[in-house]
């Protein structure tokens, strides 16, 4: 209120005021794509078989979106595998057909992708300090590296829906351990909207696409849009 009684509008150009900042953030509480690294740990094919908390086709749907999205942003990507000649079985193909750009770091038998002194250097020469991980399972094969990324500085997000584990209870528990150790869980669709931030740009339509494989009820409603919009054209 000014000295003659009246009611002040004036605002401080401070945007901390009282401890709380009255200003719109502007992404900055979100990731950053030009620091992103892109980790998909261990999607293999024996491996998939014991997986029983989410559908294996959904899960082979996010991973593979995520390939698609770090081409799309030239994110660059690490893929590894565990003892891929025995039991566990092959890398998913998906990953390196949708990525060709991806490095792939071959393990000695370390069960954690971090026990090999190779795969951290790589993670390290990319200069990058926000990791994205996914992996099978969510338990092993994703939380022991997140643990002793985010004990090495990272900032690491776990994909959990582009991740697998033998049971719903070791998923929920993974969980709740990530929270405790710092780990972010998110989701392959939380990821792809988080990285694109706005639909004004020019590869937009690239993106539109990426969503129908992490929800392909929206792949119907862009659909039943597109159509309404043809049929209005021709009334016209």
């Amino acid at each position: 209120m000014s000295e003659s009684g009246k009611i002040s509008f004036e605002t401080s150009t401070n945007p901390i005021r009282d401890g709380i900042e009255h200003e719109p953030s502007g992404g900055r509480a979100l990731m950053d794509p030009a620091d992103v690294l892109l980790l998909l740990l261990d999607h293999q094919s024996g491996l998939f078989q014991v997986v029983k908390d989410i559908e294996v086709a959904q899960l082979r749907a996010n991973t593979t979106m995520l390939a698609k999205l770090a081409t799309l942003m030239k994110l660059p990507l690490i893929t590894t595998a565990s003892v891929p000649e025995g039991p566990n079985g092959p890398l998913m193909p998906e990953i390196h057909e949708y990525a060709p750009h991806a490095v792939h770091v071959p393990r000695k038998g370390e069960v954690s992708a971090w026990d090999n002194a190779l795969f951290v250097k790589t993670v390290r020469e990319t200069g990058k300090t926000t990791l994205i991980m996914g992996g099978v399972w969510t338990s092993v094969c994703v939380m022991f590296p997140a643990l002793d990324a985010v004990a090495a500085g990272y900032k690491v997000y776990a994909v959990i829906d582009a991740s697998g584990d033998p049971s719903e209870m070791a998923s929920r528990v993974t969980v709740a351990r990530f929270a405790q150790a710092g780990v972010i869980p998110t989701s392959a669709n939380a990821v792809l909207c988080e990285l694109q931030r706005t639909w004004n740009r020019k590869d937009a339509a690239d993106f539109a696409k990426l969503y129908t494989m992490v929800a392909p009820n929206y792949g119907a409603v862009m659909e039943s849009y597109q159509k309404a919009q043809a049929v209005l054209k021709e009334k016209v």
